[in-house]
């Protein structure tokens, strides 16, 4: 897929087929980060979109979602808020469960760190079945603030967690698509 300047991030992905498990193809984008021209074109590709939107934070879910987060809120000349897994943050949190295939996992933001009219973008490298986020978006509306838009290097729509989002009402943004888990 050609981004708006013609530069095509998704050579710089890397498959990595039965990975973490037979079956699923792993889309790693480690290989993307480390080319300046791929990071520098996905956080302009993940940015272009909300130069002009009334933004006061930009939230990244952990992992590879700060690393895109912060690159995203440092451009836009926002404040950055991790969403991290269970236990990781050390001041008061709130928290949501999401599934994953064989079991139940946690992620917390901090209770203080968005609330009432805030208005923010969320972020993450992946949207697969969408568990991760969808969490994540109840964590901001329970804090009061107000999610403009979700946005994604890669969507795997055959698993439907983009869809998901969108009938929740969240508008998505995803630079890639790649078929299959």
């Amino acid at each position: 897929m050609d981004l708006r300047n013609g530069f095509d991030i998704s050579r710089y992905i890397r498959s990595i087929p039965d990975y973490p498990k037979k079956g699923i193809i792993f889309r790693d984008i480690t290989t993307l980060l480390a080319n300046p021209h791929g990071l520098r074109a996905a956080v302009d590709e993940l940015v272009w979109p909300f130069l002009k939107t009334d933004i006061d934070y930009v939230i990244g879910i952990e992992a590879r979602g700060f690393i895109l987060g912060g690159a995203v809120a440092h451009e836009l000349g926002k404040g950055f808020v991790p969403i991290r897994k269970k236990g990781k943050l050390p001041w008061k949190v709130i928290g949501r469960d999401y599934e994953l295939e064989y079991g139940v996992d946690r992620i917390e933001v901090h209770a203080d760190a968005i609330g009432e009219g805030d208005r923010v973008l969320l972020v993450d490298d992946l949207i697969a079945t969408g568990g991760t986020a969808d969490a994540a978006i109840e964590l901001i509306r329970e804090s009061g603030a107000e999610l403009i838009a979700a946005a994604f290097v890669i969507d795997l729509p055959d698993l439907g967690g983009a869809q998901k989002l969108r009938e929740k009402g969240v508008k998505v943004h995803t630079l890639v698509e790649f078929e299959g888990e």
